[in-house]
């Protein structure tokens, strides 16, 4: 299977996890050093592009983060998530990027994310790009970076790790 292939297969059963909350199973797509970031914007047509210094709508540098929010949702200590929310999410314009040496992967994909709000009864859309980066580790593949870009983020309710 080519690069191309093999990053829509794990984009895929990441939406595919997301949507069927098995939170353990998505947390072991990614590397235990992966970093996580949802940019927010400095101006309508800038986005920050630095977690460490600028505002981010959700920055995780590696997996404990990920781990911590993940224990949140599943042990119903997360308001926000509790019930958790029905996603269906949506990928499409996967882009290999070019020039790849190494035994990494970065591809560029299209997305929206359908959230229903089980305790407001209410649907909300969530859409834009992301990058995500796959890295070797032993026999399979590990997200090492995934950084979402946010489109429509005047956002009308919360926003989480599965809203994207």
């Amino acid at each position: 299977m080519n690069k191309l292939e093999t990053a829509k297969e794990l984009l895929l059963r990441e939406a595919w996890l997301l949507d069927s909350q098995d939170w353990k199973g998505w947390l072991s797509m990614y590397a235990p050093d992966c970093e996580y970031w949802v940019p927010a914007r400095r101006s309508d047509e800038t986005l920050t592009q630095d977690p460490n210094t600028e505002l981010s709508h959700i920055y995780y540098a590696n997996r404990a983060g990920l781990e911590d929010r993940v224990l949140r949702i599943m042990s119903g200590r997360s308001a926000a998530s509790t019930p958790a929310p029905r996603t269906t999410h949506m990928l499409c314009n996967f882009h290999l990027e070019e020039g790849q040496e190494d035994d990494g992967i970065r591809i560029w994909t299209t997305w929206s994310t359908q959230m229903f709000n089980v305790r407001q009864r209410k649907t909300y859309t969530f859409f834009g790009t992301s990058l995500t980066e796959f890295g070797r580790q032993e026999e399979s593949w590990l997200i090492s970076r995934k950084r979402i870009e946010l489109k429509n983020d005047y956002i009308p309710t919360f926003i989480d790790i599965y809203c994207f």
